[in-house]
């Protein structure tokens, strides 16, 4: 070996990204092989190649004991001790057996060796470069479809996208970039097998980490994913910060995020609704777009009764039931939708007002209000009497009216005592009508006016101020 092997070695380091050590391990083996392969030997060599220079040198390792039986694999003790006095028994006697050179059947087979730890050396790199990315998002290009399984190119391998993991109705065209879910990762002989898929439920998850910031910085966080390929999706979303809108991040402007996933989805769609903690709003909104009018839960078996209107209740259910068994498998409960008048019917919405009010009961303590008592022995307090008349019902004395031309007197002596102050009253009060009826009303006959100022000496009642009252009213 020449300065030129070993500069060939590290071209091939660089260009596939194996580690020259692994090469010069492979060739080491190689030349194991072809040693032994070329002088029909049995006995245990061991090669060693110098990392600078090329140069190699091939040994033969016997074991030290006390009769030999075999002399290709064994040495005496003494003849050990003749190389070096600290051999014990089972230590290892290594001889120098480099031959001058190889023939051409034995560089064959180590060429062959090479190859294929090269191959075995690439298989290992890539799988425990895709085993690490289960779970995660690719990018590849279609190659070509082997029966109903599609072939997709990762770059430095191919993987299978089959056919039950394929959306129903889409169509892959050759050399089409498509964004796939790697499933699985298994290793075989012919190297590592990568299963895609694009159905899975993390696929949609893994869409919205790239196309969202706030979801890849830790802010926004998908809670969950429900999902029927090829038709709709359902993702809860929680924000960690109150200033941010976990729904509007995940839309973006004008929708673009989102949209952009239902493109590379070929048309799926996708309802973004709010994650809670508290079970009856998680239910509404998984329910989404359907309006709630109440969520009764069932803690103990884990089922939630759901009233709708009546005229929402085909889109709560959705077509075929897709809207509520989606919005099940986000929430992890047993959803039964019923109609207002369904619930009615079957007395699930509550009657009244009574259960509405029934954290307010402790409040009936205060219904005695005895800090206000002292007020009810105020002197000039008054209570009401009963009076005779049907349409006016209780009223006190100082509410009397003024028919028959009696008033009755108020403490501070402000109201009328007489026919005679009810007369001028009515007098003064027809001047200042006709004054204001012949500024603002012109035209107006004679007689119209009469009877104006007629109905309003009839109605004309004067009321005393009412005194102000303390206590209880």
């Amino acid at each position: 070996m020449n300065m030129e092997f070993i500069e060939a070695l590290h071209e091939l380091e660089k260009g596939r990204g194996i580690s020259a050590e692994i090469l010069f391990e492979a060739i080491e083996a190689a030349l194991i092989s072809a040693y032994k392969k070329n002088f029909g030997s049995l006995q245990n060599v061991r090669v060693l190649i110098d990392r600078l220079t090329g140069e190699f040198k091939v040994y033969a390792r016997k074991t030290v004991v006390e009769t030999v039986e075999d002399a290709r694999t064994q040495v005496g003790l003494e003849d050990a001790r003749k190389l070096d006095l600290n051999y014990q028994l089972e230590d290892i006697v290594e001889y120098e057996v480099t031959p001058r050179e190889f023939g051409r059947i034995a560089a064959q087979t180590a060429k062959q060796v090479v190859v294929q730890r090269i191959r075995e050396a690439e298989r290992g790199m890539i799988y425990d470069e895709y085993v690490n990315r289960e779970g995660d998002i690719v990018t590849g290009v279609v190659q070509r479809y082997e029966q109903k399984n599609v072939i997709v190119d990762l770059g430095k391998v191919e993987a299978v996208l089959p056919a039950q993991e394929q959306i129903p109705g889409e169509v892959y065209q050759s050399f089409e970039r498509i964004k796939t879910y790697v499933v699985e990762v298994k290793k075989t002989t012919k190297g590592p097998q990568i299963m895609l898929s694009r159905t899975h439920p993390g696929l949609i998850k893994r869409l919205f980490e790239l196309e969202v910031p706030e979801i890849h910085d830790g802010i926004v966080e998908i809670k969950g994913v429900s999902r029927e390929a090829g038709a709709r999706s359902k993702i809860a979303v929680y924000s960690r910060d109150s200033n941010v809108d976990p729904v509007g991040a995940c839309v973006g402007p004008k929708g673009v995020r989102v949209q952009t996933i239902v493109t590379e989805l070929k048309g799926e769609k996708i309802d973004i609704v709010n994650f809670s903690t508290d079970p009856q709003e998680f239910v509404a909104n998984a329910l989404s777009p359907a309006k709630v009018v109440g969520v009764y839960p069932k803690l103990n078996e884990k089922v939630a009764i759901v009233v709708v209107p009546d005229y929402q209740l085909s889109l709560a259910i959705g077509k075929e039931g897709q809207n509520a068994r989606l919005a099940a498998k986000l929430t992890g409960w047993k959803i039964d939708i019923k109609s207002e008048s369904q619930a009615l019917a079957l007395n699930i919405i509550p009657q009244g007002q009574d259960e509405v009010y029934e954290d307010y009961e402790e409040y009936g303590e205060y219904e005695e209000y005895s800090e206000y008592d002292e007020f009810a022995e105020t002197n000039n307090y008054q209570e009401y009497e009963e009076t005779g008349s049907a349409e006016n019902g209780l009223t006190s004395q100082n509410e009397q009216t003024i028919e028959g031309g009696t008033f009755q007197a108020s403490d501070n002596n402000d109201a009328y005592h007489d026919n005679e102050t009810y007369d001028k009253y009515a007098e003064e009060s027809e001047v200042m009508i006709n004054e204001a009826v012949e500024n603002v009303t012109k035209g107006v006959n004679e007689n119209t006016l009469t009877d104006i100022v007629g109905d309003v000496k009839t109605d004309v009642q004067v009321i005393p101020k009412e005194k102000k009252k303390k206590g209880k009213g």
